[in-house]
């Protein structure tokens, strides 16, 4: 094959696989990636703490 037929067929090659398979995808945001949300509703009961409270229990 000469240089020319060859250069057509990779043309025509690429102009197939561009038809078939378009353009990648856009790119995805690694933020939309994940999700954040709680495992458990939050109890504040269990939450709160208080820095005087050892010293009531533990020292009077």
């Amino acid at each position: 094959m000469d240089e020319a037929t060859s250069q057509q067929g990779s043309e025509a090659e690429g102009a197939a696989r561009r038809a078939r398979f378009g353009t990648l995808p856009e790119p995805v945001r690694v933020e939309d990636m994940v999700e954040e949300r709680a495992a458990s509703v939050p109890d504040p009961a269990r939450t709160a703490y208080n820095q005087d409270e050892w010293l009531v229990r533990y020292c009077l």
